[in-house]
């Protein structure tokens, strides 16, 4: 099937019936069987959009924001390597309640302070939407907020129904609304960008790529991998099904747009590995995660004895797997040596089966959204990340380490970040291992004094968000000005 012929819509047709134009990209994508019993996507609905189009601020404000943009911005004249980039994210970007959107805002942000940073992005609108506060951060703000389902609400559950014959995932598919596309289009048409990124593979469907500008896509995570650990741990057999169709659908989504992308960024050796088998391993280079280590201070003195706490987005299914895991299978084993020991499960939208927890038992506390994890982990005596499934890289254990925190991981919570079991982290992969290691930790304040430690130093001295993006200038200079190739670290 040539791919190519199918996707590609000349530039000038933007404006004509654009969702004839998403339906050819889902053909190219269908298997044959789907293509014969000619199943489609059901159209989206209509929905109310708020382009905000933010522009450029005053030129003094500007410059007190952006150290090195050293000319007024009434000069025509360029800085030197200084270009116009357009990011390209479905989710919204704030509030910066995901390890997605954390990474995102802080390299876009230090990427603004040396180029001029279009934000285009479309999510599921909600109320206090504060993405008018990133006028001050970008030169442009295009926001898209859009009517989707909540996740696992009724609503969502009959749209993945409707589109479960699509070629696209629901993950994706649930984005792939024509006045977005159109809109992308019109931008493009209006402005000259010097590279787009496509941030996460989700919005990859909705870029135009025959446009000429170099197109980077930044990967967070191997979506494809997520899926087949979701059906290798399912035990509900419609959920399992469920798993083994998304993980089909996006193993051969993910794999076209790394074929299509002009360069593709991991943020984990493992990724890059794994997305070297379709692509030339020249195409990849590895962004480090990162952490703000200013913002992220030890403060031992809070520490509550027995207490154990996990952050993250509880509507993220691999964390309520990882915490529903380590309520019912590993605490109760802790419990068998130190039976006050006590859970903190600290993240936005936590489900019913959540909240039932914490009903059951009163030694775990689920809080919901907060505005600051920040006190939750200082009163922690160990932090734990029981993941089983999972992708990319944990910015909760890079956060986690910079308070100073004594870790305690699966190999999978802790993949692809540069961490040692036994001088900055403590891994386990089974319920008794893994209880075993945090017993270790309550009863030994010296040794997780120790381990905490050794984890705020190697963030400190590596891991700022200043140098990730410095990493990521070097990737623009390479693809948009053809310098000479980045050599990803580890690698020679």
């Amino acid at each position: 099937m040539n791919f190519s012929s199918a996707l590609a819509t000349p530039p000038v047709l933007f404006q004509h019936n654009v969702e004839s134009e998403l339906w050819r990209r889902q053909a190219a994508l269908k298997p044959k069987w789907a293509r014969e019993l000619g199943f489609k996507l059901a159209k989206g609905v209509s929905w109310q959009v708020r382009d905000s189009l933010r522009r450029r601020r005053s030129p003094e404000s500007f410059k007190a924001e952006r150290a090195t943009a050293s000319t007024d911005a009434d000069d025509d004249e360029q800085v030197e390597g200084r270009m116009k980039i357009l990011w390209v994210k479905a989710g919204g970007l704030v509030p910066l309640d995901t390890g997605g959107k954390i990474r995102s805002y802080h390299i876009a942000r230090e990427l603004a302070h040396r180029h001029d940073v279009t934000l285009f992005t479309f999510y599921a609108a909600y109320s206090g939407d504060t993405h008018d506060e990133l006028e001050g951060v970008f030169s442009r703000v295009v926001c898209h907020p859009l009517p989707i389902p909540a996740q696992r609400s009724w609503a969502d559950y009959k749209e993945y129904a409707r589109a479960f014959f699509s070629a696209y995932p629901h993950a994706i598919a649930k984005y792939c609304r024509p006045g977005v596309s159109a809109d992308l289009r019109r931008l493009l048409g209006e402005e000259a960008f010097d590279a787009i990124v496509c941030d996460f593979v989700t919005p990859a469907a909705l870029i135009p790529w025959e446009q000429g500008c170099p197109k980077i896509l930044f990967t967070h995570n191997v979506e494809a991998t997520i899926w087949r650990r979701h059906y290798q741990v399912a035990v509900n057999p419609l959920w399992k099904a469920v798993c083994f169709r998304e993980y089909l659908a996006m193993a051969q989504f993910e794999r076209l747009y790394l074929e299509r992308a002009t360069h593709v960024l991991t943020v984990s050796e493992n990724d890059r590995d794994y997305f070297a088998r379709f692509i030339p391993p020249s195409k990849i280079t590895v962004i480090p995660t990162g952490v703000d280590v200013d913002y992220f201070q030890p403060q031992a003195d809070r520490e509550k004895s027995n207490t154990l706490v996990f952050t993250g987005s509880m509507d993220w299914l691999p964390n309520e797997d990882a915490v529903c895991y380590f309520a019912e299978r590993i605490l109760p084993l802790v419990r068998r040596q130190i039976p006050e020991t006590t859970l903190q499960v600290v993240g936005r939208r936590p489900s019913k089966r959540l909240s039932a927890l914490a009903d059951r038992d009163r030694g775990v506390q689920v809080t919901g959204q907060v505005e600051d994890i920040r006190p939750y982990v200082r009163e922690a005596s160990v932090y734990v990340v029981p993941l089983r499934i999972g992708g990319g890289t944990r910015l909760k254990i890079f956060e986690a380490m910079a308070m100073g925190k004594a870790v305690v991981s699966t190999t999978v919570g802790a993949e692809g970040l540069p961490v040692q079991h036994g001088k900055n982290i403590l891994l386990a992969d089974d319920a008794e291992d893994f209880a075993r290691q945090v017993i270790g930790l309550l009863e030994n304040h010296e040794a997780r004094t120790a381990l905490g430690r050794a984890a705020r130093e190697l963030v400190e001295q590596k891991y700022s968000w200043a140098s990730v993006a410095a990493r990521f200038d070097e990737v623009f200079a390479k693809v948009v000005h053809r310098q000479p190739e980045v050599v990803p670290e580890g690698s020679q």
